[in-house]
C-alpha cells in the first residue's frame, strides 16, 4: 500500500506539533468565544463521526493484513492524525 512518501508524513506530523504548540501558546482561556454554541456542537459531532469512520477504515486494513489494531488506541483518541499518519507509515512497511 503506497499512500504517503515519508518526507510528507514528517512534514505534517511537524507541521502539526507547530500548530499544536501555537495553539496553546495563543489560547489564554480568559476570553470568551465568538462562536456559537452549536457551531462547536456540530464541529465536535462532525469530528467525532469523522473519528469513528478512520478507526473502523484503520481496523478493517489491520484485519486485511493481519495486523493488530489494538495496540493503537490509545495513541488514537490522545492524537488521531499523527496515530493515522504512522498506522499507515507501519502498513507500507514490507514484511521480511
Amino acid at each position: 500500500m503506497y499512500v504517503w512518501s515519508k518526507r510528507i508524513v514528517i512534514s505534517l506530523l511537524v507541521l502539526f506539533g507547530i500548530l499544536e504548540v501555537v495553539f496553546w501558546v495563543t489560547s489564554s482561556g480568559g476570553e470568551a468565544s465568538l462562536l456559537a454554541t452549536r457551531t462547536t456542537h456540530w464541529m465536535a459531532l462532525n469530528y467525532f463521526l469523522l473519528l469513528v469512520w478512520v478507526f473502523v477504515w484503520m481496523f478493517d486494513q489491520a484485519r486485511v493484513r493481519g495486523k493488530n489494531i489494538w495496540v493503537w488506541m490509545v495513541p488514537f483518541f490522545v492524537a488521531p492524525l499523527p496515530t493515522l499518519m504512522a498506522f499507515v507509515l507501519v502498513l507500507q512497511r514490507r514484511a521480511k
